[in-house]
């Protein structure tokens, strides 16, 4: 088996994308970032490839410019087969399900310079915390204040970021109603947001609140909020990473109904 590639999302194979759906948990980031660049939100000329297996497709993996590259399960010696495919391109970094972004880390040319242990929870049934302020849609006159937020989430939790421009994708999750915001007092003091849906599945792709704000409840409140707005989407599951550095956050999730999935590994090559 060889891995095909394109670079353009108009000539990648439907049977790629019909093997993802077959998992969306599993398979939501290359799901979500196809999306992207269906919409034009995402930045083509990146790499896209799949592993065919006669008229099937065993495993797919998807990078836009300046990003890790993001990869599926797929066979071992496909994975290191992939690596060797890839060499001399920019990978800045790979994200995946544990073992297999393991497998390509120890086959890709340049050293790992860091990590991120990352798990992936599914929402079950859903338990409010107890918070003060109430939930509501972020709107237009939010622009300023969510995309300042946004950048300050990245810095905080992926700062090895390409350092892009969040406002166009912040104004288009404002317009779908993606990015809740929680008011205590009259203002906002967290944020979260999710992924459009796709194959019956949305993902939380952001949490922050302010220090200032931080110890309060908020960010519980704040992605319970968002998670049931991805709900009335009509989506089935509703999904999210944490950091298993923190256990904070993963005790947080799981108290509002969170349920661990799988284990997933975001490596940065130096």
């Amino acid at each position: 088996m060889e891995w095909a590639f394109c670079a353009d999302i108009t000539t990648f194979p439907p049977q790629a994308e019909t093997w993802l759906r077959r998992d969306p948990a599993a398979n939501t980031v290359p799901l979500t970032l196809l999306l992207r660049l269906r919409l034009g939100q995402a930045p083509a000329g990146g790499v896209l490839g799949w592993l065919p297996d006669g008229p099937e497709v065993r495993g797919v993996v998807v990078q836009t410019p300046n990003y890790p590259i993001v990869v599926t399960d797929a066979p071992a010696e496909a994975v290191t087969a992939l690596a060797g495919a890839l060499d001399g391109r920019e990978v800045p970094g790979v994200t995946g399900p544990l073992a297999t972004a393991e497998i390509f880390r120890r086959a890709w040319s340049r050293p790992e310079s860091g990590r991120m242990a990352q798990r992936l929870y599914r929402l079950g049934a859903p338990r409010p915390p107890a918070a003060d302020g109430t939930a509501r849609p972020a709107g237009p006159a939010d622009l300023d204040l969510v995309a300042g937020w946004y950048r300050e989430f990245l810095d905080e939790s992926h700062p090895d970021h390409p350092g892009d421009d969040p406002a166009p994708g912040v104004r288009l999750g404002i317009e779908r109603g993606e990015l809740i915001l929680w008011e205590c007092g009259g203002r906002p003091v967290a944020l979260a947001g999710f992924t459009p849906p796709v194959a019956g599945a949305a993902r939380i792709a952001i949490v922050y609140t302010p220090p200032a704000h931080r110890r309060r409840g908020y960010g519980a409140a704040v992605t319970h909020a968002a998670s049931e707005a991805a709900l009335r989407t009509g989506v089935g599951q509703v999904l999210l990473f944490t950091d298993l550095s923190n256990p904070t956050s993963n005790s947080i999730y799981q108290a509002i109904g969170y349920v661990p999935v799988a284990d997933y590994a975001h490596i940065s090559f130096g």
